[in-house]
């Protein structure tokens, strides 16, 4: 039999998962991906969480086709992979990579502050041209929307942004390769909570003081993305499953899950489902009182998961992990 046979339709990437990923981690990730397909494939819906530094990773490379081929239909991310797929979107020329960064002495880090180059591992995103290059982009549609005293979400900030087209000259990487861009072209429902603890954060929390934008409401809170989760939440459960599939830890996915034990248990809306899929891919490893340590089944306690529901934990570096999964359900 030919190698093409034995291999049906499938790709190079997935044939070499299926075939080499048998045991332990390796086996949970083929499981993890085959339970996302699966999920999909019985009419189910997608949240994708996403927490560390995943955008610097240029995780896009594999999340904006998944976006694309409607792969994820929900993003729950903290404020820095919002920004920093974007940062990476306009300045990615200009990103210096530091790949002996364990052997950096304090002095080699303050060079890296006087270049104005903020580290993120063996990465360095460069404050002039990402950070104030968007500084300078958000402060038009928060001063804007301000004037008019309207208000919206950080994520739609971000997506008057990218839609305007007018920051278009500037991008330096594959355009398909941006996962805000693959979402904005979608109007991906996004939430952002704790976006307050990001850079453009704290550069709004600057307007604010010094009187740019007059209301600090002008972006809306993580509680109304909270609401707005729980009425998405209720509408999208009504004829499909949603399922939740975690990249890190924290509160990209500390926030969203805990949505069903609230309709639950403080609205009483006791008829919509639990979770459908659950998957966590982090290098906490399992522990006592760590939230990103614990097992799946310690959520079922919290009214967040089932006994039913299907649950993977991968202990793994999710930049390796995450891409492989993405390939695996794209059927690269």
């Amino acid at each position: 039999m030919s190698a093409a046979a034995a291999g049906g339709d499938k790709k190079p990437i997935t044939q070499f998962l299926e075939h080499h990923f048998r045991h332990f981690n390796a086996a949970a990730l083929v499981d993890a991906a085959r339970g996302y397909r699966a999920h999909l494939d019985d009419g189910g819906q997608m949240m994708v969480c996403l927490a560390g530094a995943m955008s610097t990773a240029e995780l896009g490379l594999s999340l904006a086709e998944m976006i694309r081929q409607d792969k994820v239909h929900l993003i729950s991310c903290t404020g820095a992979n919002l920004e920093e797929d974007v940062f990476n979107l306009v300045a990615h020329d200009f990103y210096e990579r530091v790949p002996h960064y364990r052997q950096l002495s304090p002095s080699d880090e303050e060079q890296l502050l006087a270049r104005h180059l903020n580290r993120v591992t063996d990465t360095c995103i460069p404050e002039e041209e990402a950070m104030r290059r968007m500084e300078r982009a958000m402060l038009k549609v928060w001063t804007e929307a301000d004037r008019q005293r309207q208000r919206f979400f950080p994520h739609e900030f971000f997506y008057q942004v990218l839609s305007s087209g007018d920051y278009s000259e500037f991008y330096q990487i594959d355009p398909k390769h941006s996962w805000m861009l693959a979402a904005a072209e979608k109007n991906l429902p996004i939430i952002v909570p704790g976006w307050e603890d990001s850079t453009l954060g704290n550069m709004y929390a600057a307007a604010v003081i010094r009187g740019d934008v007059k209301n600090v409401h002008t972006v809306r809170t993580g509680i109304e993305y909270m609401t707005w989760l729980a009425d998405f939440y209720t509408g999208v459960t009504q004829a499909s499953s949603l399922g939740m599939f975690q990249i890190g830890g924290g509160i990209a996915g500390d926030f969203p899950i805990c949505v069903v034990p609230m309709l639950h248990q403080d609205l009483q809306r006791t008829s919509i489902p639990l979770w459908g899929y659950f998957c966590q891919i982090s290098d906490s490893t399992t522990s006592y009182g760590s939230y990103s340590g614990a097992v799946p089944n310690e959520k079922i306690t919290w009214g967040k998961l089932g006994v039913e529901t299907p649950k993977y934990i991968i202990e793994s570096d999710a930049t390796i992990v995450a891409p492989l999964i993405f390939a695996h359900i794209l059927g690269w």
